[in-house]
């Protein structure tokens, strides 16, 4: 059907491409779609990851933490130990020279009828434990020696000398106990050191 200005008319109602809705895209526009779409798809997958290397991070940050705490506690207890070792060593060591030195005058200790065992009790230590430096660096307190005069069974000439010292490290629980039995028989001197492994006290 022609109009009288013999323009074509659609017999039927009919959508010309200039008059195209928006909400229909052409074909130019579907590549745009698409790749919006692949950018979102990949935000999605790129977040979990994201979220998988952080908790791994974290977790091995949390792990080294924990391990660094760890070796810096056992550097300080080895240190403890080491100082307290050689304040008792040091004790032992100016224990025996003093006995030595007294030769005769040690005789004149107690003597005990077996091993002697006054330095497992706290008050008979304190009361006759020597001081044998005033005051050791580093250390809580300075290390202590006690003296005990013994007779062995066997040995009716020997004179024993049970020497037990104690030092501290930078703390009062920090200790570590150190033994000398030193029998003088004669013109011999014998050492028996042992190193005490649960404080007495």
């Amino acid at each position: 059907m022609t109009t009288r200005t013999g323009a074509t008319r659609c017999r039927y109602p009919c959508i010309r491409y200039s008059e195209r809705r928006a909400d229909q895209p052409d074909g130019s526009d579907r590549p745009r779609y698409r790749s919006l779409a692949s950018r979102i798809h990949q935000r999605g997958v790129v977040l979990p990851i994201v979220l998988l290397i952080s908790a791994m991070m974290l977790a091995t940050s949390a792990v080294w933490f924990e391990t660094s705490l760890a070796a810096t506690r056992a550097a300080t207890n080895v240190r403890d130990y080491l100082q307290a070792f050689h304040a008792a060593d040091s004790a032992l060591t100016l224990c025996e020279r003093s006995v030595l030195a007294a030769g005769d005058h040690a005789s004149l200790l107690p003597l005990a009828s077996g091993e002697p065992a006054q330095w497992m009790l706290e008050t008979a230590f304190e009361a006759g434990a020597l001081t044998p430096v005033a005051q050791w660096p580093g250390s809580e307190r300075a290390p202590q020696c006690l003296i005990e005069r013994w007779r062995l069974p066997n040995r009716e000439n020997a004179t024993a000398y049970l020497l037990s010292a104690r030092g501290f490290g930078r703390t009062r629980e920090s200790q570590v106990w150190l033994q000398m039995e030193l029998v003088i028989d004669g013109g011999s001197i014998e050492h028996h050191w042992r190193r005490v492994a649960a404080r007495p006290f």
